[in-house]
């Protein structure tokens, strides 16, 4: 069996999505699409300072595959109260009920970042600055939402110095499956997993955006931007 090559079918260039072309006319090289999802990757951990970043579909859910790695590999024993602000966006503390865990509301001023307290997971949804990564092996989900500072519309990245975290969490991002290994083979799949994978298209509309973007740029958000979620959550 032969996987579909790219692209499928005869849809004239017109009317397919034009970031995969318009890099290559930047000078980024690639012969596979998913070639550009690595290089966007590679490109974000270099500017935050991190050895690595999984791409994902969106901040919330890289924040929910945080979680559930760290509940997969046993660093979680419930139950577990994670102390966040109670000035941050709605789907935070919906994404920790999701994963079985209690959110603490807590009157934390924060800019740019905070940490989901106590776990190694940062919230840095409306931070992007050259080196913005906090360091050591925390996991520091970073947003691409329309209103951040690299605008693609939709997507987010986790980075990590943690080469265990980063394996695992590729694998999860996209259904198990080991895209070094043809779709066909019988190790392609390696786990049960989640569909919440950041396409070609969207990779290749972030460098665009990177190359014109500033390197060093204020906190796009802070905790007096938001309205007190433990009271929004006693209306559901």
């Amino acid at each position: 069996m032969t996987y579909n090559p790219w692209p499928l079918g005869q849809v004239p260039r017109e009317f397919q999505r034009p970031e995969l072309y318009q890099i290559k006319e930047m000078g980024y090289d690639w012969d596979d699409p998913r070639d550009v999802v690595t290089m966007f990757e590679e490109k974000v951990a270099k500017f935050a300072g991190s050895k690595y970043a999984v791409s994902v579909d969106c901040c919330t859910n890289g924040l929910f595959l945080c979680l559930e790695y760290l509940k997969s590999e046993g660093l979680v024993i419930w139950p577990l109260y994670i102390n966040i602000p109670k000035r941050t966006y709605i789907s935070v503390p919906m994404i920790i009920i999701r994963s079985l865990m209690f959110p603490k509301y807590k009157n934390i001023d924060w800019s740019g970042i905070y940490q989901l307290n106590p776990l190694p997971i940062w919230d840095g949804a409306v931070r992007w600055t050259k080196g913005m990564y906090v360091g050591n092996n925390a996991l520091q989900v970073v947003s691409f939402q329309i209103k951040k500072r690299i605008p693609i519309g939709r997507g987010g990245m986790i980075l990590t110095n943690d080469k265990e975290a980063y394996d695992k969490l590729k694998l999860m991002s996209y259904d198990g499956r080991d895209l070094s290994l043809p779709y066909n083979h019988p190790n392609h799949v390696k786990m049960l997993g989640y569909h919440m994978y950041m396409t070609p298209e969207d990779c290749a509309r972030g460098i665009i955006l990177m190359d014109n973007t500033p390197e060093v740029n204020e906190d796009s958000g802070n905790s007096s931007m938001y309205p007190d979620v433990e009271q929004m959550m006693k209306n559901i």
